[in-house]
């Protein structure tokens, strides 16, 4: 099963593109917050690369901007490609099959993310105490990475899963 739910912010405007069969679509990144802080007790950001197609890719373009908060749920993908120099480059993505607008523009502006502060040191989970305009409700509980301290790498063999 290849499933991805994540809750970030936009890291930039999106800008709506067409395929050579003038098929629409957006890519992005989305800055999602670690629920775990580091050494010096900051959180850290992963900045995830989305691609959304057709209306959706219209509707995201139309409507969010750099800041946004939104709920994206899809698919991890990767490829590859031949750089100009020679090299390979390897892609990883995830295929939004929906996103979810998780504020108004009323409560974007409110909270001051549009376009004054970077995406990544506004959290998701700053949410808690706003008034949603929607039916989603921040109820995630952050607690500390249970294996910070564990010191080694955890490998999995596949032969396990038989």
């Amino acid at each position: 099963m290849n499933r991805v739910v994540l809750i970030g912010r936009l890291t930039a405007k999106p800008e709506l593109r067409y395929t050579g069969s003038n098929l629409p679509f957006t890519r992005f990144s989305v800055a999602v917050n670690r629920n775990f802080t580091n050494n010096q007790g900051q959180r850290e950001a992963d900045f995830i690369n989305i691609v959304v197609w057709r209306k959706q890719a219209e509707n995201v373009c139309n409507f969010l901007n750099k800041g946004s908060l939104v709920a994206i749920e899809g698919r991890i993908q990767t490829g590859s490609y031949d750089a100009q120099d020679g090299s390979k480059r390897y892609t990883t993505e995830v295929v939004a099959d929906s996103v979810q607008f998780l504020e108004t523009k009323g409560q974007r502006e409110a909270y001051g993310s549009n376009n004054e502060q970077p995406a990544a040191s506004v959290s998701p989970y700053d949410y808690q105490d706003q008034p949603s305009g929607n039916s989603f409700t921040n109820n995630i509980s952050v607690e500390d990475d249970p294996f910070a301290d564990f010191g080694d790498t955890v490998s999995i063999d596949d032969n396990f899963l038989d």
